[in-house]
């Protein structure tokens, strides 16, 4: 069963046409992988599903209901969340201050937010860090903070847009670890990704764009497989 649908979605600037006619499902409970290179139109395809944009054309349905024109503020309170290529965190605010407004979304209460926020820094492996100012963290626990904070909107999807990207390898194994238990916990995963060892490793099927169109659908190896994707994007160096 579906819990996202994006259904002939097009996306222009100007002349130039980022998304074309774009088809794809997310499965409730599964890891959905983006790839393609840079210019594709990934990060855009997550701008139009979670109102930043709005497309020129086609529909995104998310449980059963039609988001394509709501706000924002209204697509997150519906369950949608996201994460950003470089982390939005509130760098004057404390960690678990920077948390808490995002448990914000769910209640008016502040104490009860800070004790959603709490659970989430725990989940997260944060709360030790909880007091320090967010512009204190290393990059990879920056990338945990952008999480956590997507996390505390309690999301039935999580869209991931190159959350491991500068870290190494061991930082790497670190998040894909903490990406299975998201996905454990019941919450839907989209990522977009670079790596191919995290998105390899970790993604139910993946989707491959390139110049704003879907050229590929599959399992990771058959993606990995496909001529076209050899081609665009992988290389015969990385299939070798």
């Amino acid at each position: 069963m579906s819990i996202l649908d994006v259904k002939n979605v097009t996306k222009r600037f100007g002349g130039l046409i980022a998304l074309n006619n774009v088809n794809l499902h997310v499965g409730k409970g599964e890891i959905l992988g983006l790839i393609g290179p840079n210019g594709a139109g990934k990060t855009t395809l997550f701008n139009c599903i979670t109102g930043f944009y709005r497309p020129e054309s086609g529909d995104v349905i998310f449980d059963g209901q039609n988001i394509t024109k709501l706000t924002p503020h209204d697509i997150a309170m519906k369950g949608v969340a996201r994460t950003f290529q470089v982390v939005k965190a509130f760098h004057s605010m404390t960690v678990l201050d920077s948390v808490t407004t995002g448990a914000l979304c769910r209640t008016r209460n502040v104490d009860e937010a800070k004790r959603q926020a709490l659970k989430t820094l725990e989940f997260s492996g944060l709360l030790k860090k909880k007091d320090i100012p967010a512009r204190s963290l290393t990059i990879v626990d920056r990338k945990r903070l952008g999480l956590a904070s997507a996390l505390a909107t309690e999301p039935k999807l999580l869209l991931l847009d190159e959350v491991v990207a500068g870290l190494n390898p061991v930082e790497v194994e670190e998040v894909t670890k903490l990406l299975r238990r998201i996905r454990d916990s019941g919450v839907t995963l989209f990522v977009v990704e670079h790596v191919m060892r995290l998105i390899m490793s970790i993604a139910d099927r993946i989707i491959v764009l390139h110049h704003g169109e879907k050229i590929a659908e599959g399992k990771p190896v058959e993606v990995a497989e496909n001529k076209k994707v050899i081609e665009a994007y992988l290389g015969e160096r990385y299939v070798a």
